[in-house]
């Protein structure tokens, strides 16, 4: 068993799949729509990201966000290029020898964080 969706309330689906799809890898050819509204998009590795509209989303605590793990920390500075380059609001960003991670918010204001550190064998 895997944890395969996330269900986010939105207001406008098809901005949100915008965004997912341009920045995170969601295929819109994939987008289905259900009868309660909500927009089901997959990604290349299988992930339901699931987007049902809402008339407004409310704040959410600071530490409640999504996260996608990068290969190295350049696919991480350059996706955050990007976002930064395209007005995208970045909350918060860490580069250390052992992290390269930010944190954006997508257009309802879910954090979302891209984060690279190495990957750690053994423990809990």
């Amino acid at each position: 068993m895997r944890f395969n969706h996330l269900g986010l309330p939105v207001r406008d689906y098809r901005r949100s799949l915008e965004f997912y799809s341009a920045y995170f890898g969601f295929d819109p050819a994939s987008a289905q729509e259900y009868p309660d509204g909500t927009v089901i998009v997959r990604d290349a590795n299988g992930f339901d990201l699931a987007l049902h509209p809402v008339g407004q989303v409310g704040e959410q605590p600071a530490f409640l966000h999504a996260g996608f793990r990068a290969a190295e920390p350049a696919e991480v500075r350059t996706l955050l290029a990007r976002l930064q380059a395209d007005g995208v609001p970045i909350v918060e960003q860490d580069d250390e020898d052992a992290l390269m991670a930010f944190k954006c918010l997508d257009p309802d204001g879910h954090r979302v964080e891209v984060y690279w550190e190495p990957l750690v064998t053994g423990g809990a």
